[in-house]
């Protein structure tokens, strides 16, 4: 009995939730578990770095700078074979992708990010960009971060609206904590995640930003990431230049994303990790022997071009590569790179390796603003173009085409160098960028993945709401099924047991056939001289359109505003019959979701 009283006792996670629920307001929790969220994604963003860090450092730190190093062509490879086996054998859960993973969880998940994404995005992508794999770090610690929200708000039984939050939570203090960039955290929650911004979403999301930017601080002082000083001013002369500059970032960044998108489409053709691993990890690698600026995130090769001032300065960026010591080959080195980076890039996550678009956006984007001045420079076009500024704006303007989030890159530029004085072309390219990229390209790399498949939540508040919804939530099963061989007798016997006008007919396997209208029999259903003459499949009728489960909502409403009909059947993908969907049980939930969706 002592045992049995035990086992029913609640537990203190239980015990504490009871006490809170009554003593606390919902509010004020979300603000207590915020801070929470921005302490552990610092952290978390503190550890990853370290991990990168200290890896590479074991790996690199015996090169020779003055001539190539054969282990390139190594260490990519066992870095994606290890990567590749701690996700099949110890996560076997798809991690890449990280910020897609987000919005499909807010899409179609409820916000509910699975466990093990709290840590294992960290591990695999240390090891990926620790031996060379060219991508960053940065998506890997955004789902981190939104995990930790998730599974906090889980384990306090908060609702979806609340997870939302928290989801967002988690994404803005990855941003903050590993950038120390408060706003861009912000900022980047509204743009690319797209969560609306009401005075209930603010308020978490501010703390958790400044919260991970106080650690990150305390943890890492208070220098910027890119050390920038700015020797030249803007000048009202140079903004034919910017507006080039953005044009030539958005074309650029549109080559970056369809190209990523061919190469992801390429890998997605085999099944086998291990040619995966063959085809990925060989072009990796050759590329990275070649240009070893394409190792890791890039980022050395970042500051090398924004604090460098002299020829001699620009060019350690050719260390460690066969280009060293031919000084004339400085612009072809970096437009190969340009060229070449989205392959290196879609190889590491092809062959299996884990990590983002951020750092190889921020990469590209420092080297094509370079590349730019330094070519203006030389062709003596228009006013001087400091390079340092340039591979500032570069940085801006890829970011915003790549992300579609220009807001997000100017505040991130600025928080990264110090760059505060900049904001005006900052804000020129990065819009040029993103508007350039618009005309080719409709949404943004994270995006894409969700968007052909109709899961993307939007800023589009109808769309939105829509995307919130699914098919399982309206569908009704409360019709009687009759089949074809049946007679009418049978059939009006059926009628006078159903509360509904509506009748699927199915066959032996449950499949659907058609249906039957009782206002479409009404004139024969009372004639009982008629009762065994007329069968089921004498009146049935082919529906105006069929619902498959799985379609999204806005293509159900696309089917009824096409079909003009007010009910239509549900199948599943094999054709079985699963119920009916009416339009007054979407526009009830469609109105429910509103209220939850935009309530404050």
């Amino acid at each position: 009995m002592a045992k049995l009283l035990r086992e029913e006792r609640p537990s203190m996670l239980q015990r504490f939730i009871l006490w809170r629920e009554k003593h606390v307001s919902e509010k004020q929790f979300v603000l207590f578990l915020s801070v929470i969220v921005g302490i552990l994604t610092a952290f978390a963003a503190r550890i990853l770095k370290l991990l990168i860090g200290w890896i590479e450092e074991l790996l690199t730190k015996n090169f020779d700078y003055t001539g190539v190093n054969w282990l390139y062509l190594v260490y990519p490879v066992i870095g994606i074979f290890l990567t590749s086996v701690f996700i099949r054998r110890i996560v076997r859960d798809d991690i890449s992708h990280g910020v897609t993973k987000i919005l499909y969880a807010i899409s179609r998940n409820k916000s509910r990010i699975k466990r093990h994404n709290t840590w294992s995005s960290m591990i695999a992508s240390a090891i990926t960009i620790g031996f060379g794999g060219s991508v960053g770090a940065e998506s890997p610690i955004v789902l981190t971060g939104s995990a930790i929200g998730s599974n906090l708000g889980s384990m306090f039984k908060l609702d979806h609206k609340t997870l939302m939050i928290l989801v967002g939570c988690g994404a803005a203090g990855a941003i903050a904590g590993i950038y120390k960039a408060p706003i861009a955290g912000l900022v980047f929650v509204l743009e690319v995640l797209m969560i609306d911004l009401t005075m209930a979403s603010l308020l978490p999301l501010l703390v958790t930003c400044v919260t991970a930017a106080i650690v990150s601080y305390l943890l890492m002082g208070d220098q910027a990431i890119f050390t920038f000083s700015q020797t030249e001013p803007f000048l009202l002369q140079r903004v034919p230049a910017v507006i080039l500059l953005g044009l030539v970032c958005g074309l650029v960044s549109v080559y970056f994303t369809k190209a990523m998108d061919q190469c992801e489409n390429v890998f997605r053709r085999f099944s086998n990790p291990y040619v995966k691993l063959l085809i990925g990890g060989v072009t990796l690698s050759v590329l990275i022997f070649f240009f070893p600026s394409l190792y890791g995130e890039g980022y050395d090769t970042v500051s090398l071009l924004m604090s460098g001032n002299t020829e001699a300065e620009w060019e350690m960026v050719m260390n460690n590569s066969i280009f060293y010591g031919y000084e004339h080959m400085l612009l072809v080195y970096l437009i190969c790179i340009v060229l070449f980076k989205v392959f290196a890039s879609s190889a590491t996550n092809g062959a299996g390796g884990c990590g983002g678009l951020f750092a190889p956006s921020l990469f590209l984007g420092a080297v094509t603003g370079f590349v730019f001045a330094h070519f203006s420079n030389g062709l003596s076009f228009g006013p001087f173009t400091p390079e340092k500024n340039f591979t500032l704006y570069g940085m801006a303007g890829i970011m915003a085409g790549v992300m579609h989030a220009p807001l997000t890159s100017i505040f991130l530029i600025a928080e990264l160098t110090g760059g505060y004085s900049l904001f005006l072309p900052l804000m020129i390219v990065s819009a040029v960028s993103y508007l350039t990229n618009r005309v080719f390209q409709p949404q943004s790399i994270y995006a894409i993945r969700l968007a052909k498949k109709g899961e993307l939540l939007t800023h589009h508040k109808d769309k939105a709401v829509l995307t919130l919804m699914n098919v399982d939530s309206v569908v009704e099963t409360g019709f009687l099924k009759v089949t074809p061989d049946m007679d009418l007798g049978q059939m009006v016997q059926v009628i006078s047991r159903s509360k509904r006008n509506l009748f699927p007919v199915v066959d032996v396997h449950n499949k659907l056939l058609g249906i039957v209208v009782m206002d479409d029999i009404r004139n024969i259903m009372f004639r009982q001289e008629l009762y065994h003459r007329f069968r089921v499949e004498r009146f049935m009728i082919s529906p105006p359109a069929r619902v498959i489960i799985s379609d999204s909502m806005e293509t159900v409403m696309h089917k009824f505003d096409q079909t003009k009909a007010w009910n239509l059947p549900v199948v599943d993908e094999d054709g079985v019959y699963v119920g009916f969907v009416s339009k007054s049980e979407v526009f009830d939930a469609y109105r429910q979701v509103l209220v939850d969706f935009s309530e404050e």
